[in-house]
């Protein structure tokens, strides 16, 4: 909400969890726009977006959350995808938004999908990263998490971490922490950009695609009427709040980064000709 901008929310050393969504998409979600083009099924157990020639779809969560984990499993749009963006993300309203963002850039058939991640803080972005995935995420449902907490925000898929973005205030670097978030998605042509920069099209006839979505979980606080159903009185249900990588974990994200990073913000130089963001001389 744009007045909660200003509000300063107090970061709590421990808090209590008082809510946690079961995975049933009626009680969870509102389908938000693509006149009957994104269906809850399955008696609230199965989601699916849908695109073609005329619309995409999307959904939003009913809860607004000041930190969380945000587990969502997806299976992505199968066969010849490109031109298609399928987007999971997490935002707060107004002009100076925060947002945590996993967008899925659809890709020729055999081709790799591109899974996009960007962090903005106080409406900026600009911190891209972009990875190839290590299986084909069109052929079940995999598991794509978002954890936010005081600290730190991790990507991660099946559990495996892909990025970290730390909370940097101490070296003047902005971080979402003010601003409690939505959780949306949607499903929506971007060939005009999203598929080698545009110059691959969208291939109509190969329409509707169709992204699935299961077991939407969100242990978080949830912000409602200016507060935090959060409280300081427990941390024994939260271990996410203050949760960092072990040592395994920060393995895997090497690994990953190694061999799946395409493209890393905090290397390319020709896009800050000035210097680059200060969080990539620390991170």
């Amino acid at each position: 909400m744009r007045s909660s901008v200003g509000l300063v929310v107090p970061i709590l050393v421990s808090f209590v969890l008082v809510a946690s969504t079961s995975a049933n998409f009626f009680q969870d979600v509102q389908i938000t726009w693509g006149d009957g083009r994104g269906k809850i099924l399955n008696n609230g157990q199965l989601l699916t977006l849908t695109l073609d020639k005329f619309s995409g779809s999307g959904f939003q969560s009913k809860n607004e959350y000041l930190f969380g984990k945000i587990d969502m499993q997806i299976k992505l749009v199968p066969g010849n995808s490109a031109g298609t963006v399928t987007t999971y993300y997490l935002r707060s309203q107004g002009s100076t938004w925060d947002e945590i963002d996993f967008e899925f850039l659809g890709n020729l058939s055999g081709d790799p999908y591109i899974v996009h991640t960007n962090v903005f803080s106080q409406g900026k972005g600009d911190r891209e990263q972009q990875f190839y995935l290590w299986f084909d995420p069109t052929k079940d449902f995999h598991t794509y998490s978002v954890l936010w907490n005081p600290q730190r925000i991790i990507f991660s898929v099946d559990g495996t971490p892909i990025r970290e973005f730390k909370n940097l205030e101490s070296f003047g670097v902005p971080f979402p922490k003010n601003q409690p978030m939505k959780i949306y998605s949607s499903l929506w042509n971007a060939d005009d950009w999203a598929t080698r920069g545009g110059l691959v099209k969208t291939d109509w006839s190969k329409a509707p695609f169709t992204a699935s979505y299961m077991n939407f979980k969100a242990d978080a606080c949830v912000w409602s009427s200016g507060r935090s159903s959060c409280s300081s009185t427990s941390s024994s249900k939260n271990a996410w709040l203050s949760q960092e990588l072990d040592a395994t974990s920060q393995q895997r994200l090497k690994w990953v980064q190694k061999n799946y990073m395409i493209y890393n913000y905090c290397t390319d130089t020709k896009r800050f000709p000035q210097g680059l963001p200060k969080e990539c001389s620390v991170h």
